[in-house]
């Protein structure tokens, strides 16, 4: 079963606060660091389990891909997988209280 992968308006903001900032050095670097972060959240269609879950979270529906040095963090549901964030490897992930 393929799943839709959808992207949330924080993670949408997340990537391109990351495109800006690596801009500032190299555009060609920012587009591919953009590229492979969409090629990766794309690969979630069939194989939406491939990623480890959040160790900061207790719960297996949140999981993340490593792309480069960034944490694609995407929750699975019932047929649909939402990306939620996209942080650096260094920041700690911590979901907006709703």
């Amino acid at each position: 079963m393929d799943y839709t992968v959808t992207w949330s308006p924080e993670a949408l903001d997340d990537v391109e606060s990351i495109a800006r900032f690596i801009e500032r050095d190299s555009v060609f670097y920012a587009n591919a660091v953009v590229t492979k972060i969409v090629d990766s959240s794309r690969s979630l269609i069939s194989l939406p389990n491939r990623g480890r879950k959040v160790p900061e979270l207790d719960d297996q529906s949140i999981r993340e891909l490593f792309v480069y040095s960034y944490r694609l963090i995407y929750q699975i549901r019932k047929d649909t997988v939402l990306i939620i964030a996209v942080v650096h490897d260094k920041r700690q992930f911590t979901p907006e209280s709703d």
